[in-house]
């Protein structure tokens, strides 16, 4: 317990600490550091990572670690967070979803001390922070132009991940298999039980997605028992579980005219859009192929056949109170003020 070392530097019981570790030099000669707050409580507990902007032009994430660190009261009373605001700081800098190698930081996992920019940079990250951890939460948004509803990904059909996704109390919970050389990939090898979180868009900050993620990591912090526990939060809701959903595609290219929004139950054969020509002819209607939920949408108004347009949960309850639900947990923070204090 007494013994923690990242990046060559040891946290004691009780310490907080913020690490440049070093990833790399560019060749300007300039350092890239990739940024560590490490919060340990006195008492032995489990190890969390919490890590946003994987993608480089995933940017909620980086809010929501920043508004975590800087609560009043973000004390740890067992345990440890390593919270890791920017993992793909090139990205960041250039506004970027990739490295400056032009590979995806999360395709490039486990990676290699001696691989491309990116295999090394995914290879520090898993040797000196993942590894260390037993539970991880990762940040991301849609690509992009495109939005994703509040949502958790995860292996369902791990009970302790299930349970976990659960408490998150994001309005969705979606089961996801784990991608090939992905972050959530290299942590299962590792036996680090991970959640993914998605919600926003690419290159903007989402107040209501920034709400959620930051009162679903201090629920997860909760049920570790790593924080105080708090007053019951009218917010905590319990989550509908989608097993499976698929993409709905442009059937021809031109102008798109949104019918549905994010959150909407539709049926199958309802017009998700239509698709229209300069001139204002239809060219053709965008169908539902099934019953579910619309969980992620492409926003830019124009489309190139065969191009994804709606992501859709299909779920085994009635979607219509699954659209229902996710309307109460939306009202339930836009009502709310901006967390102040992590006991709230």
């Amino acid at each position: 317990m007494n013994e923690f070392v990242i990046g060559g530097q040891t946290i004691l019981p009780g310490e907080s600490k913020k690490i440049a570790l070093p990833v790399a030099r560019l060749y300007t000669d300039a350092e890239v550091d990739l940024p560590l707050y490490i919060v340990r409580g006195k008492r032995q507990g489990p190890t969390v990572f919490i890590s946003a902007a994987v993608h480089g032009d995933e940017l909620n994430g980086i809010e929501i670690i920043r508004r975590l660190v800087n609560l009043k009261s973000f004390k740890i009373t067992r345990g440890t967070v390593i919270a890791v605001p920017m993992v793909n700081v090139y990205g960041v800098v250039n506004q970027s979803r990739y490295m400056p190698d032009r590979r995806d930081l999360n395709r490039s996992f486990p990676g290699s001390s001696k691989g491309s920019l990116a295999a090394r940079v995914a290879n520090t990250f898993l040797q000196e922070v993942v590894t260390h951890c037993d539970y991880g939460i990762d940040l991301h948004t849609g690509a992009i132009h495109r939005s994703n509803l509040p949502q958790i990904r995860a292996d369902l059909n791990d009970e302790e991940t299930r349970l976990l996704a659960n408490v998150f109390a994001a309005p969705v919970v979606l089961h996801s298999n784990v991608l090939d050389g992905s972050l959530r990939e290299a942590a299962v090898t590792m036996n680090t039980k991970v959640l993914l979180y998605e919600a926003g868009e690419a290159l903007r900050f989402d107040e209501l997605s920034i709400r959620i993620g930051l009162k679903g990591i201090i629920n997860i912090l909760r049920h570790l028992g790593m924080v105080a526990k708090g007053k019951p939060s009218k917010s905590m809701r319990e989550p509908f579980v989608a097993e499976n959903s698929g993409w709905v595609r442009a059937s021809v290219s031109g102008i798109v005219t949104h019918n549905f929004g994010l959150g909407d139950s539709v049926e199958k054969g309802d017009v998700l859009a239509e698709i229209g020509s300069p001139y204002g002819e239809v060219l053709g209607k965008v169908l539902a192929n099934n019953r579910g939920v619309i969980i992620g949408k492409q926003n830019i108004p124009l489309i190139q056949e065969g191009e994804a347009m709606y992501h859709i949960a299909y779920f085994k309850e009635d979607e219509d109170k699954v659209a229902e639900h996710i309307e109460s947990v939306t009202d339930d923070f836009v009502g709310e003020e901006p967390i102040k204090e992590v006991l709230l």
